[in-house]
């Protein structure tokens, strides 16, 4: 479900005006990510959590805020890398495969004070998944 919404249309996509993720939860994933391991994931961006283990800066300790987040949380963000984020942005949804609110979602959206998200239709138009 996470590309069921399109990822540059502030209408379709919650996610460009929220950003509650991206300051709420750490960021680690496996080392080889890394550009200078052969990966996408910018280094310079990240720090060693563990020998196999990277992080994304600003997202170990509060008050996270991962460091490629741009913009205003619940204002309009963006990822400067997102073609080149790591494996838990890529796998994080706003929506579970059955068109409920992902429950980890609702709970940062929560967190900073923005409602629940409305379930969607895995099969919905994009005027269906219009998110008012």
């Amino acid at each position: 479900m996470s590309d069921a919404y399109d990822r540059d249309n502030p209408d379709l996509n919650p996610c460009l005006s929220c950003g509650a993720c991206c300051v709420q939860y750490r960021v680690s994933f496996y080392w080889g990510e890394c550009d200078d391991a052969g990966g996408c994931v910018p280094a310079a961006l990240t720090e060693q959590l563990t020998p196999h283990r990277r992080a994304m800066r600003g997202t170990l300790v509060p008050p996270v805020r991962c460091v490629a987040l741009t913009g205003e949380v619940t204002k309009h963000i963006g990822c400067s890398i997102y073609d080149q984020r790591p494996s838990p942005c890529r796998e994080f949804s706003v929506w579970e495969e059955d068109g409920t609110p992902n429950p980890r979602c609702t709970q940062a959206r929560a967190r900073i004070g923005l409602p629940e998200l409305a379930p969607i239709h895995a099969n919905a138009s994009d005027d269906e998944r219009r998110v008012n």
